[in-house]
C-alpha cells in the first residue's frame, strides 16, 4: 500500500465522509454553494438558484433549506481542516496526541476567513449549525473525537472512567466553547493554550487501566 493510499484510510477512519462532497447534494449545487461561503459572503438560497440558473423551488427540492446546505458546506470545509490536523509526527501517543489534534484543528479553525465572517455577521446561525448535536458539524466532530480516543485505548492498553461517546461529546463541547467564546461570552480573544490545557487535564484525570 502506497503512503497516500494509507493516508486516505487513516482519514476515512477517523473522519465520517472522508474528504468527499456529499454524495446526496447535486455537485453544481455544492460547490456553488462553497465556494459562496470560502469567498466569503453570505449564502442567500435566492441569489444561488439565480446563479445556478434554476428555481428557488428547485434549488430547496433538490439540496434541502439553507441551513442544511450550508451545514453540509461547512461540514465538508471543516472535514479537510480534520485531515490537516491529523498529520502530525508518529512519536506522540496517548491523551497527548488527542489533546495535540484537537488544539491543532482549533487553530486551522481560526485561520479561516469565512469562519470569522459567518461568525460576526450571522452569530445565530453559525451557533445554530456549528453546535447542534441535529447537524452534520457537532455529530461528525464528537466521531472524529471518539476514534482519536479510541485509538489511544487500543494502542495503549488504556481506558477512560466514563463511557468513550460521552467524553467526545465533552471535549467537543470544550473545544466548542473556547472557539466561539467571542460570540457566546464576548471575549476578547479565543485562547486556545487554555483550551488545550483543560483538555489534557480532563483526559489525563479520567484515564486508568484497562487491566
Amino acid at each position: 500500500m502506497s503512503g497516500t493510499e494509507a493516508a486516505a484510510q487513516r482519514v476515512e477512519h477517523f473522519i465520517p465522509g472522508g474528504v468527499t462532497p456529499p454524495p446526496e447534494i447535486p455537485a453544481e449545487i455544492f460547490q456553488a454553494a462553497v465556494r459562496t461561503y470560502v469567498e466569503p459572503r453570505r449564502l442567500d438560497m435566492q441569489a444561488l438558484a439565480l446563479e445556478l440558473g434554476i428555481g428557488r423551488t428547485t434549488l430547496y427540492r433538490r439540496a434541502g433549506h439553507r441551513d442544511r446546505l450550508l451545514g453540509e458546506a461547512v461540514w465538508f470545509l471543516t472535514r479537510g481542516l480534520v485531515a490537516q490536523a491529523l498529520e502530525l509526527p508518529a512519536a506522540l501517543r496517548g491523551t497527548e496526541r488527542v489533546v495535540t489534534i484537537v488544539r491543532r484543528f482549533m487553530e486551522l479553525v481560526q485561520q479561516q476567513p469565512p469562519h470569522h465572517r459567518f461568525l460576526g455577521e450571522e452569530p445565530e446561525a453559525a451557533l445554530r449549525i456549528l453546535t447542534s448535536k441535529h447537524g452534520p458539524v457537532q455529530t461528525g466532530m464528537v466521531h472524529v473525537v471518539e476514534r482519536l480516543l479510541a485509538r489511544e485505548e487500543d494502542e495503549l492498553g488504556i481506558a477512560y472512567a466514563v463511557p468513550r461517546d460521552v467524553l467526545a461529546y465533552t471535549v467537543v463541547r470544550i473545544g466548542e466553547g473556547f472557539l466561539y467564546a467571542d460570540v457566546v461570552a464576548d471575549a476578547a480573544q479565543v485562547d486556545l493554550d487554555r483550551a488545550a490545557q483543560i483538555l489534557q487535564a480532563l483526559l489525563d484525570g479520567l484515564v486508568r487501566d484497562a487491566g
